[in-house]
């Protein structure tokens, strides 16, 4: 009941934000979503021994708002400043280990957020496709896998996952996700709506996968707490963070 109920107030507010709400209004709800996911694997990041990637991560703020060309450079910096503070550790076999999370939390919370962006300038339409395709998915495979599911997908990293709620997400997603696609955000043919559907959604769920696969080598259960019956933010956008790059790389090739 907890898990339908914060779904019934998330999902209106993120459908308002990202198809009515002017461009500050949605900028700074994705900067928050940012933060909250980066403070998360922060914590992840940290069990795993090295220490903490730390507050310079939150450098990947500005990913958000940076030119397309400027992207690399504020990685490449930020990952030359992590190397460069590493060297004050006292323990210097955890200077890069610590610098290599740090980095990789850069690209995955930030860069991946940055996507979203990307699809929202396109149109508030392909943003609200690529959402679509995590939630249709994840609501196909929790129902079908929860009654159907006897083959087990991947039972080292979740054991409650099964194969057949992973195809039940695949068709969920194509239908629902790439109807959506073809009839309202417009200008994609049936088969390039299904096909590009069917990668997202591949996607969704092997960062659902990363993302258990992460809290099981920390030894955590989950990323936190703030959402009742998810678990943390991290918990409940890992398959989007996933989808956003396929749907942003289809808009940038493809749509060109």
């Amino acid at each position: 009941m907890k898990r339908v109920l914060t779904a019934a107030l998330l999902i209106p507010f993120v459908v308002y934000t990202v198809l009515w709400a002017n461009s500050w209004v949605f900028l700074a709800v994705v900067a928050i979503a940012a933060v909250l996911s980066y403070r998360e694997y922060d914590g992840i990041a940290a069990a795993y021994g090295f220490g903490a990637p730390g507050v310079l991560g939150y450098a990947g703020l500005v990913l958000l708002v940076v030119p397309y060309a400027d992207e690399w450079l504020v990685v490449t910096a930020a990952a030359l400043l992590a190397l460069a503070l590493a060297l004050r550790s006292a323990e210097l076999a955890h200077a890069l280990p610590r610098t290599s999370l740090l980095v990789l939390g850069l690209l995955y919370i930030f860069g991946c957020w940055r996507c979203a962006v990307v699809l929202h300038d396109r149109s508030p339409h392909w943003l609200m496709y690529a959402m679509l395709v995590s939630w249709t998915g994840d609501i196909g495979a929790y129902y079908v896998g929860k009654r159907f599911g006897k083959h087990r997908l991947a039972d080292r990293v979740s054991p409650k996952k099964s194969w057949e709620g992973a195809a039940a997400s695949v068709v969920t997603s194509v239908l629902l996700a790439g109807a959506y696609l073809v009839y309202i955000a417009g200008g994609v043919s049936i088969a390039a709506a299904v096909l590009l559907t069917a990668l997202g959604n591949a996607a969704g769920q092997v960062g659902d996968l990363v993302e258990s696969a992460m809290k099981r080598g920390a030894g955590v259960k989950d990323s936190g707490g703030l959402l009742p019956g998810h678990g943390g933010f991290l918990d409940r956008v890992d398959s989007t963070l996933f989808v956003l790059p396929v749907v942003a790389a289809w808009v940038i090739v493809v749509g060109k």
